[in-house]
Parts: C-alpha cells; sequence; structure tokens
C-alpha cells in the first residue's frame, strides 16, 4: 500500500488511531513502514523523523501516547530515549573537543583527578567513551535517591578498582557511561551535562530535548508501556539467560539494585517522574522524534548555521573501537562502538550504512546522522519491544531504498 498522499498525512488506522504529520513527496514508503509498524509489529504510539541535507523530510507522528487516559500522540509528544542519551553526551564530548578543552585520549584523571584511585590513573577519556573502562557495574549497593543526587555514582566511581583492564576486551556501560563521560564533560565545562547540552546545543537549535526534563515539559512526555516478549530464537534466548545469571549485567543494568530495569511488575521505571527530572545521562534522555532527527542532521549539515561538528570530528568518532562478545558472554548481536556513538551494526541495527553515528536505545528508540548523505533520522516509540524488534529497522531500510534510487 501508499499511504502517502501530497505531503501532508492523516491517515486512519484500521482500529481508529490516526497518523499525522509530513512526508516529501520521494519518501512515502517511509510512511508505509510507519503505518505498517502500527498495524503488523504492535506500536502504540510513535514518531519518526528525517532529515537530508539539512532539510525535514519526514515528520510523523500517531498512535497513543498514553494507554491510561488514551492521550494521542501529537507533534510536540516526547518519549525517554533510554541510551539514545549516550550519542547526546558523545556529540557533547566532541564539541569540548573541538574548543579544545578536552583531549580523548588523555586519562580521566587529568580533569577529573579523585578518579584515579585503584588503578583508574591510566584510563583514557576514549576507553570510557568506548566502554573499555572496566566499570559496567559498581560494587557498592547503591539506593535510588543515590542516583538521583550524582555526587554518590562518582563517589563510587572514584573508589571503585576496575573490573577488567580496557585492552582486554569490552563492556557494555549501559548506566555508568553517562556518570563516567558526563563528569568529564562537568569538570572541563563547568556545567552538568544536561546543562551543558541545553547551553551548547539544544537552546540554540530549539530543541525539544533534554538530560533532566524540566516540570513544564512532564505533560508533554509519553507513558513507556513495558517491553514486548522477545523473538523466540537462539540468541534471544541465549541473552536472557547470560542475563539472568550474570550479576554484572543485572547490576549494570540496575545500578546496583537502585531500580529496576526496564520494568518492575507492567511499569517501566523510566516512567517515575523523579528519574525524568534528574540527570542520569547515559539513559534517561527525552526527546521528540523531531528534534533528535533534528540533532543529528545538525552535525552533518547546516540547520540554522555550520554544522555542529567537524567532518574530521565525525570521522574520528565513526572508527570502530569495540565490536565482537562482549567480557560478560553476552552474544555478538553486531553491535559496534566507535568514540561515543553506536555505529552501523547489521543485522539488528545496519543504520543507513558505514557512515551512520548515533545510538540505538531500549524498547526500539534509536537515533542517527549519516555523513555520507547527510541525514539525521530517529525513530522513538512508547511500546517497548523484545530482543529481535524489527521496527526501526524496517523505517532505516525504507529511507535507505529511497536515498539509493
Amino acid at each position: 500500500m501508499s499511504a502517502y498522499v501530497d505531503g501532508l498525512t492523516a491517515l486512519e488506522l484500521p482500529d481508529g488511531r490516526r497518523i499525522h504529520g509530513f512526508v516529501d513527496e520521494r519518501f512515502g514508503a517511509v510512511l508505509d513502514a510507519f503505518a505498517t509498524n502500527f498495524t503488523e509489529r504492535h506500536d502504540l504510539g510513535a514518531a519518526c523523523g528525517v532529515y537530508v541535507k539539512g532539510r525535514p523530510v519526514v515528520d510523523l507522528w500517531g498512535g497513543i501516547a498514553d494507554a491510561r487516559t488514551r492521550r494521542a500522540w501529537d507533534r510536540d509528544t516526547a518519549a525517554v530515549i533510554f541510551s539514545c542519551s549516550k550519542a547526546i553526551l558523545a556529540i557533547c564530548a566532541y564539541l569540548l573537543v573541538e574548543d579544545g578543552g578536552l583531549e580523548l585520549d588523555q586519562p580521566i584523571a587529568r580533569y577529573w583527578p579523585e578518579f584515579g584511585q585503584r588503578g583508574k590513573a591510566a584510563i583514557t577519556v576514549r576507553q570510557a567513551l568506548s566502554h573499555r573502562a572496566g566499570l559496567a557495574a559498581l560494587d557498592t549497593d547503591l539506593s535510588r535517591e543515590d542516583v538521583l543526587t550524582w555526587d554518590p555514582i562518582i563517589r563510587a566511581l572514584e573508589t571503585q578498582r576496575p573490573l577488567h583492564a580496557p585492552d582486554r576486551g569490552h563492556l557494555y556501560h549501559a548506566m555508568t557511561y553517562g556518570w563516567l563521560v558526563g563528569e568529564v564533560i562537568r569538570r572541563v565545562s563547568g556545567l552538568p551535562p544536561g546543562q551543558f547540552f541545553r547551553a551548547a546545543i539544544g537552546d540554540r537549535l530549539d530543541l525539544r530535548t533534554w538530560i533532566g526534563i524540566p516540570e513544564t515539559i512532564r505533560g508533554s512526555v509519553a507513558w513507556m508501556e513495558p517491553p514486548l516478549p522477545d523473538e523466540d530464537s537462539a540468541a534471544a534466548r541465549e541473552s536472557a539467560l547470560i542475563a539472568d545469571e550474570n550479576p554484572i549485567v543485572d547490576r549494570s543494568l540496575t545500578m546496583c539494585g537502585a531500580f529496576a530495569f526496564p520494568a518492575d511488575n507492567g511499569y517501566v521505571t523510566f516512567n517515575d517522574p523523579a528519574i525524568q527530572a534528574a540527570e542520569i545521562p547515559g539513559a534517561n534522555g527525552i526527546s521528540t522524534a523531531a528534534s533528535l532527527a533534528r540533532l543529528f542532521a545538525a552535525c552533518v549539515s547546516e540547520v540554522d548555521g555550520p554544522p555542529l561538528l567537524r567532518r574530521a570530528t565525525i570521522e574520528d568518532g565513526l572508527r570502530p573501537r569495540s565490536a565482537g562478545q562482549q567480557l560478560s558472554g553476552v552474544p555478538d548481536d553486531g553491535s559496534r562502538w566507535g568514540t561515543g556513538f553506536q555505529l552501523a551494526s547489521p543485522p539488528t541495527q545496519p543504520m543507513l550504512g558505514a557512515r551512520s553515528f548515533g545510538h540505538a536505545g531500549a524498547g526500539g528508540q534509536l537515533g542517527f546522522g549519516d555523513l555520507e548523505h547527510e541525514v539525521g533520522f530517529a525513530y522513538l516509540n512508547n511500546q517497548m519491544g523484545g530482543y529481535g524488534d524489527a521496527r526501526a529497522r524496517e523505517l532505516t531500510r525504507a529511507v535507505k531504498a529511497v536515498l539509493d534510487t
């Protein structure tokens, strides 16, 4: 089918939910894929934004933002972006590099002297950005209040011995990445990472994107629903088994038991207003899809001014630093990381190809830029998916098909 009609869209789905927005005439296939996500892939509410060469070509939203009240997803609805937040921190770090305040191959302790204790003096900023710092999980048991107030996590990172040396391999720093990179940003810039992002990027580009939302935004945030069941595959079963049996995986995701992740008894932890208002910078970013796409577009093209990052900076971020099976034993699903960014990671997250950089987020979120095509892309939803979720992948496949013709 083709749901595209004259750019402006008001498509009614068979169950009465509606899709709204704009699609450039070349990108009608993206609307087809977006609609199919609702009819065949269990989307509840969602949005998708695409920029090409600094110009928006897709701005779609639809469905239900809050299943409790049946509030519709509108143009200003924002969603928790989970680990897509990590790419925002990477952009912030690279801005500080370009300004001359930060050198990625210097030890973290150069900027954060207290970090250098207990065998960590030589760990570099780049190694932290590449999930090689050996600090994916902390030894210290933490409370929810510890996580929300910043300093307890910083003190715990300072006094912890690394679990492994950087050259031994990588282990995804699901939560601690945010404080490791965020504290470096704070030490260099003088601002917490969420505030630095708004001052340096968010306000300039008029983005509805935050790490730590203001009270005035809360009413526009989508209510997240817990993950759907994983696909029935050997890789999904093995991944779930390791997550259940390896304490490092559990402690890395739950911040040592401070909260359940992603959900507890049907409640997604990051729906908590206090968690959304705090700075948990590796995981609690909140954004509209249009703004997240605009952010990545501004990295690779002119969006209300020159690109945020130099081409050489992005080239540095595109160099693979971590790939293959993780030290936790989690199966290799193709995920690759550069410096701070997740790179194109087929088959799970192919993005547009070798020049793509960004990050996926728990439950199916995805945001990335592409240097070759000068693209900014984002897909956000509030029905978290399970292992094997294809929604973002099908949307990016539709974008790529258009760009390759």
